[in-house]
């Protein structure tokens, strides 16, 4: 029988409370040492941990983490879903309670696998090498849900020099160690303590090297540039007395910029299928023709030849061209398993977007003298897909609508994700939304300028074309993964040998 001070343990406090803590160390706090000193109590309480408290360690952490970092999922299902806000309140908790596992699994799989003769090998390789696979395979399960990766934390740390090498996943890897470090500092003796300091300043010192290397190369070339935020509200965007004043309002806003080489609206800005309006897609095409633009904007897109419906972009210019999105959200632009759950959301009264996905194709759009790398909203949290644009893309664009979770943490949590890909890939990033955050990223993942959320207005600049490869675009997330296999290998021989040495 479990008792209650059994559940309100000291090392139960600390796991939940460090988890809650660690949302601090992204956007918009970011406060990100905190990356490290996170993690650094639940390694610190795993290292002596049965597998089944570790379990509960990593599991309390992983509630304090999501509980936190992404509440603000009620917001969407609350506001848009239909759901009241108790039964909003409910999904949510249901959603971190699962996403929790997977701390836990870590945690779990880390102790298991742990052998006790090699305390450095546990704390320095072991334990982020599960962290990081678990982090991965959470990043494609049931789609994915790469929110709160650790690495994400680190876009303006030194340890931002490792994404161009090894991707968001060997960020998290590394920070994993250094938690580890200072687990290790704590509680073993001088010997250690100096072995994981000079292993910790090694990694941070190679990082900041990496930091400094230009991996891309610019083009002689530059654009001009226009992003537009129409800042319409979600609730009220998909009625129809709004469709034409929505229509107007990002025409007024583009005119000023017409002449500059590239502008962008947000995902879905307008709210019809192209079929529904054709006067006013012809109007932009003579808009474009006449100033020499190339417009990219987001609207719906149906086929009714197949009775299918896309999340779509459209590129209007000298070369007209369509992309459909290939990653859609689960439960947002599709329901998953719909044999299984068309009845439970049928008789919850949940509203669902009947989205199909688009082909698998290298997501490029060519606007005459440069080619775009596109991503729709959720596709720029997946490194992978990003860099299929890459080498023929010059640049890349990502146009989103994060007006679903108002003002939250939730805009900016993204922003910092795009931010990633923009380092990852050695190419400037141009980001439209509709309520915000719209900006210019440079190849280094800095934010040269960005707009106030929920003002419409457009934000214009210049953009550098880039050329060339990061060794993470060359190579994605195989090395970090090869690592991380290899390690837990590693282990699973030592146990595997302890096992047999104790027969």
């Amino acid at each position: 029988m479990i008792r209650p001070r059994q559940i309100v343990s000291a090392g139960n406090l600390t796991a939940l409370i460090s988890g809650a803590a660690l949302p601090l160390a992204y956007s918009p706090y970011d406060f990100y040492p905190l990356a490290i000193i996170a993690p650094s109590f639940l390694v610190y309480l795993w290292l002596r941990a049965t597998p089944s408290k570790a379990f509960v360690f990593g599991y309390l952490f992983g509630l304090g983490m999501f509980g936190v970092g992404v509440g603000w999922l009620h917001i969407s299902i609350n506001l848009f879903g239909g759901v009241n806000l108790a039964g909003a309140y409910i999904l949510t908790l249901v959603f971190v309670a699962f996403i929790a596992l997977f701390p836990a699994l870590a945690g779990y799989l880390g102790a298991r696998l742990r052998h006790h003769d090699y305390p450095r090998f546990s704390a320095l390789l072991l334990i982020p090498a599960v962290w990081t696979l678990l982090e991965w395979i959470r990043s494609w399960f049931f789609t994915g849900f790469p929110w709160l990766n650790l690495g994400y934390s680190q876009i303006d740390s030194l340890l931002q020099g490792l994404a161009p090498v090894t991707g968001v996943f060997g960020i998290s890897f590394a920070l994993m160690l250094t938690a580890g470090a200072l687990a290790i500092l704590i509680r073993s003796n001088w010997t250690d303590r100096i072995i994981v300091s000079a292993l910790t300043i090694l990694l941070w010192t190679v990082c900041a090297i990496f930091a400094r290397q230009e991996w891309t190369t610019p083009l002689p070339e530059s654009i001009t540039v226009a992003l537009v935020q129409g800042s319409v509200a979600q609730e009220l965007k998909w009625t129809p007395e709004m469709r034409k004043p929505t229509m107007d309002r990002y025409l007024e806003l583009t005119k000023p910029y017409l002449g500059r080489d590239l502008i962008i609206w947000p995902e879905a800005a307008i709210p019809a299928f192209y079929d529904q309006i054709p006067e006013y897609i012809n109007t932009l095409l003579a808009l474009t023709a006449q100033s020499h633009s190339s417009l990219v904007l987001g609207l719906p897109y149906r086929d009714m030849n197949i009775e299918k419906y896309y999340n779509s972009v459209i590129l209007l210019g000298e070369n007209t061209s369509f992309y459909f999105k290939r990653h859609l959200v689960p439960f947002g632009e599709y329901l998953p398993l719909n044999s299984l759950l068309r009845e439970v959301v049928d008789f919850l009264h949940i509203p669902m977007s009947d989205f199909s996905s688009g082909e698998d194709l290298p997501p490029l759009m060519h606007a005459g003298k440069f080619t775009i790398g596109i991503s729709i909203c959720y596709e720029d949290t997946f490194g992978e897909e990003v860099i299929d644009a890459l080498p023929a893309a010059d640049i890349l664009v990502n146009i989103s609508n994060d007006a679903w979770f108002g003002d939250s943490a939730a805009p900016h949590q993204h922003l910092q994700m795009a931010r990633m890909r923009a380092l990852e890939s050695g190419r400037y990033l141009l980001r439209a939304t509709n309520t915000g955050i719209t900006a210019i990223v440079d190849e280094k993942g800095k934010v040269i300028d960005a707009l106030p959320q929920f003002t419409s207005t457009a934000l214009s600049g210049v953009a550098r074309l880039y050329t060339g490869m990061t060794p993470y675009a060359r190579m994605g997330n195989y090395p970090v993964l090869l690592l991380v296999i290899l390690v837990v290998a590693a282990a699973t021989g030592l146990k595997w040998r302890r096992l047999r040495i104790n027969e």
